[in-house]
């Protein structure tokens, strides 16, 4: 049973998962490690440190690391070496820099590391998986994804120009703050191969990062068909805010509604789409499921859903984004090496 447990960063994600923690672990004693200082009326808190020394006294067994992600690993390393299980929110870092070092003393201390990609969890995303695994629509021919909402509605009642989504040195943009989607449509089709991306800043929204990425994703090649070819489009511009992604097959459409949760087929020579599953889960859902997987593996040492190595894949591609942005071109995606916990093509 998880006795001592630190947060680190008491920003929306952070006060989040200090409001599940204290459901899931409701004895445990939960500090928050915070620039700030001083008591915090976050729910769930027992007391505030200012300082990773004063949080490591106090001989955390696990960790929450919530702080933006340019100083994650600046967190999460030290942590690690001391022996402290890891929940790490995504992005698991803004640059691919450091990160294996991270796994590495993860792996030799046999330390789980949790990347916080909580949409694997959600029961629409899984069920849609799993109609594309039984060929609901046939052999996979194109995927297009798409998110967007606008960003000053991201968070009520903050000042969107002071958040970290807004802010290029704490790791703000659409590519990672969105990469949501580079996350699961790994665990949909498999490892990438390569990318082609555009990003831009559209807007006349006060930050110094990217509002608009427009990527193409190839992934390896799939026994016995040819290798599925993405299109992704996010953004922090639009109105509506929209996550979807649909699946074309020989045989008909599937398409994935986040924000409705629900799955939908059109199927060969249809007049409309048919709704096959619908959820009706609360927000929190997914978040708790992340956290019940985190503490199974925490107690059995069995891999997480979503791994640290699945957070050094989305990183990987991320900055081969960046480099096909910058210099016009496709990009081969490095080997994320290691194991690939979780990350099954559908054939």
């Amino acid at each position: 049973m998880l006795e001592r447990l630190l947060i680190v960063g008491l920003g929306s994600i952070g006060t989040r998962h200090a409001r599940l923690a204290r459901e899931v672990v409701p004895k445990a004693q939960i500090v928050a490690l915070r620039h700030r200082g001083g008591s915090s009326t976050a729910p769930g808190i027992d007391r505030c440190v200012t300082s990773l020394d004063d949080a490591l006294e106090l001989r955390p067994q696990a960790a929450v690391i919530a702080n933006p992600a340019s100083h994650h690993l600046r967190m999460a390393l030290p942590l690690a070496e001391a022996g402290v299980h890891l929940l790490i929110e995504k992005p698991i870092s803004s640059t691919i820099q450091g990160v294996a070092e991270l796994l590495g003393v993860c792996q030799a201390l046999r330390l789980t590391l949790v990347t916080g990609y909580n949409l694997r969890h959600l029961p629409s995303l899984q069920r849609f998986r799993l109609l594309l695994q039984e060929g609901q629509v046939g052999r996979v021919l194109s995927v297009r994804a798409e998110v967007g909402q606008f960003l000053p509605t991201w968070r009520p009642g903050v000042d969107y120009r002071q958040t970290v989504s807004a802010k290029d040195e704490l790791g703000g943009g659409v590519l990672l703050e969105l990469s949501h989607e580079v996350d699961y449509l790994r665990w949909l089709f498999g490892e990438v191969e390569w990318v082609s991306a555009t990003q831009c800043r559209q807007s006349r929204l006060e930050i110094d990062v990217d509002d608009t990425s427009h990527l193409v994703i190839g992934f390896a090649q799939r026994s016995g068909g040819s290798p599925v070819v993405a299109a992704v489009n996010m953004d922090c511009i639009r109105h509506d805010t929209t996550r979807t992604c649909t699946v074309i097959g020989e045989t008909g459409s599937l398409r994935w509604n986040a924000i409705a949760g629900t799955v939908e087929v059109f199927e060969q020579g249809g007049e409309s789409w048919t709704t096959m599953f619908t959820d009706h889960s609360e927000r929190d859902a997914s978040y708790l499921a992340e956290w019940r997987d985190f503490l199974s593996c925490i107690t059995t040492g069995q891999p997480p859903v979503v791994s640290g190595h699945d957070g050094m894949a989305v990183i990987r591609l991320i900055e081969a984004a960046r480099r096909s942005s910058e210099t016009g071109s496709v990009v081969t995606v490095g080997s994320p090496g290691g194991r690939r916990e979780g990350v099954r093509a559908i054939t």
